[in-house]
């Protein structure tokens, strides 16, 4: 089964498309479609098959959450069994857009689709197309990244055509998304909210708004015993093909230890990719030099992220030696993207 790919815009949607995507969804297939954050993987949130569906296409540990993505306000209430006052107000102010909540579920969300999970997590994504497609397939649509799983999140079309192509009913091509990093995820469960996965909504932000918002332990270190309450907490995610490595310390020693490590695998007859910045693109004497961004417009850094990393595996470079970006508002989030993928691996500079 080869899936079939339909163009549109926010701007010019193709009602008729997204009316067949939502008959699709209702009748149990799978439809990958464009939101503000990565392209999503969907399939109805309510029909446990669907579930199922996903995780395989995926090739996804089962016991690791689907977001279900809706299209109303109103539409919250049905799937969960409460909801706090903090919730409320994050909802107001941020909905729609990339953040999630995770909330007591109620009984029409099955186990499936929460992993096993009495809680749920939920999303109400800003882009036009996913919020019309939602709406066609009847409310509630299950959406992780529709990539194959521990691969690099898909930013276009053409990247879930490279990894789930054969495996899905309808690919929605949008164009390419605008952040490029997944939603920040809050849980309500606890007593004070807890961010489980950072993202475009840094926790400052959440702080300013609610006063006492914690960063969840397990975000630096990675413990396989942990059943993960959120997408993305337990196992690898985002990793190239290439073996990658993070150097952190001050600018000059970084690309001095970086160049040194690029010369060394070419030495070895290797290639060497070079994740680099605007800034200091052209310091690198060898290796296959790519800038994610500049670090005065750190938004860059995150929307070029996957790509970069997607890029890479096309031009089959055996390691990738990245800078850090511990940037001031997103750095949170494209750090700890870019320490999964690289597996927690970081060489420290001085």
């Amino acid at each position: 089964m080869k899936a079939e790919v339909v163009s549109m815009t926010e701007e010019n949607l193709d009602m008729e498309a997204i009316r067949r995507g939502g008959e699709i969804l209702k009748k149990g297939g799978l439809v990958a479609f464009p939101t503000e954050t990565v392209y999503g993987l969907g399939g109805d949130a309510l029909n446990p098959q669907a579930s199922r569906k996903i995780y395989a296409a995926k090739g996804r540990p089962s016991d690791n959450p689907l977001i279900v993505h809706i299209a109303r306000m109103d539409d919250l209430a049905p799937i969960v069994s409460g909801i706090t006052h903090e919730a409320m107000i994050l909802a107001e102010k941020y909905w729609p857009g990339p953040l999630t909540m995770i909330l007591p579920k109620s009984d029409l969300v099955p186990l499936e689709t929460t992993g096993g999970l009495d809680s749920v997590a939920v999303r109400f994504p800003s882009d036009r197309i996913a919020q019309e497609l939602i709406k066609a397939a009847g409310g509630y649509v299950a959406a992780p990244s529709a990539n194959t799983s521990g691969r690099p999140s898909p930013t276009t079309a053409q990247h879930v055509e490279e990894d789930l192509g054969e495996n899905i009913d309808m690919i929605i091509d949008g164009g390419q998304v605008g952040i490029g990093l997944e939603s920040t995820i809050v849980d309500f469960t606890e007593d004070v909210p807890v961010v489980l996965r950072p993202g475009y909504i840094s926790l400052e932000m959440l702080q300013d708004t609610l006063g006492d918002v914690r960063m969840d332990k397990g975000l630096i270190a990675s413990d396989s015993k942990v059943h993960p309450k959120a997408p993305g907490m337990k196992y690898r995610h985002y990793a190239p093909r290439a073996d990658l490595s993070i150097v952190e310390g001050p600018e000059e020693k970084v690309v001095e230890t970086i160049s040194r490590l690029a010369l060394q695998a070419e030495a070895q007859g290797k290639k060497a990719g070079i994740i680099a910045t605007d800034e200091t693109r052209d310091r690198y004497p060898s290796g296959l030099v790519m800038s994610i961004g500049s670090r005065k417009e750190e938004e860059t850094i995150a929307h070029h992220l996957y790509e970069v990393l997607r890029d890479f595996d096309q031009s089959e470079v055996d390691f990738i030696y990245s800078e850090a970006f511990y940037t001031p508002r997103m750095g949170q989030a494209i750090m700890n993207r870019l320490l999964k993928a690289a597996g927690h691996k970081v060489i420290h500079v001085e």
